[in-house]
């Protein structure tokens, strides 16, 4: 099903790409087969579109894996691992940054904060291993400085920001959600 990427210095994700069969009345793309993610029992699929400039994230979830999926367009994807914080092993996140294009996907495993920036007109399909409920919906602000994502500039926004949406917003620094999550024992 998929072709193989650079590995993630990240424990627990993976990147790949979806091997796409075309001729010329179209194309075939075979996106999930249980047998490549035998340790992620996925539930739920959603399909996200963004225009260009949507910056959403940075979410993080305590009991979700997710798998996703570029079906259209390119994403600027960031990943902040706080496993280390919230085990007490490290005192500052983990942080890689990607981009993908079509057909590229990404596994990122319960504790890596994620948010992606729509770099054009994105269509983004993506496995989650819990239905959504809501309570495992956590964030914080994507432009903490202490977390210091390196965002690409934008040129289509009027004031060159990302657009969000107002919850993501309205998250709080990192350094807020560690107390929170150290707090309820997560």
């Amino acid at each position: 099903m998929t072709a193989t990427r650079p590995p993630s210095s990240l424990p627990g994700v993976r990147y790949g790409a979806i091997v796409r069969h075309a001729d010329t009345r179209g194309s075939f793309r075979e996106l999930w087969r249980a047998g490549d993610f035998p340790d992620e029992p996925f539930v739920q699929a959603n399909v996200s579109a963004s225009t260009a400039g949507v910056l959403r994230g940075l979410h993080l979830h305590r009991r979700q894996d997710d798998l996703w999926i570029v079906a259209d367009g390119r994403a600027f994807v960031a990943l902040v691992d706080l496993r280390p914080m919230l085990d007490g092993s490290g005192t500052a996140p983990l942080i890689e940054t990607r981009e993908l294009g079509v057909d590229e996907w990404v596994v990122i495993p319960t504790g890596v904060a994620h948010g992606f920036l729509a770099l054009d007109p994105l269509q983004l399909i993506y496995l989650v291993t819990n239905e959504y409920d809501g309570s495992d919906e956590l964030g914080f602000a994507w432009d903490d400085p202490a977390v210091a994502v390196d965002w690409p500039a934008l040129a289509g926004t009027p004031d060159g920001r990302p657009i969000t949406s107002e919850r993501d917003a309205a998250n709080p620094p990192l350094a807020d959600l560690v107390v929170r999550l150290r707090s309820d024992g997560a």
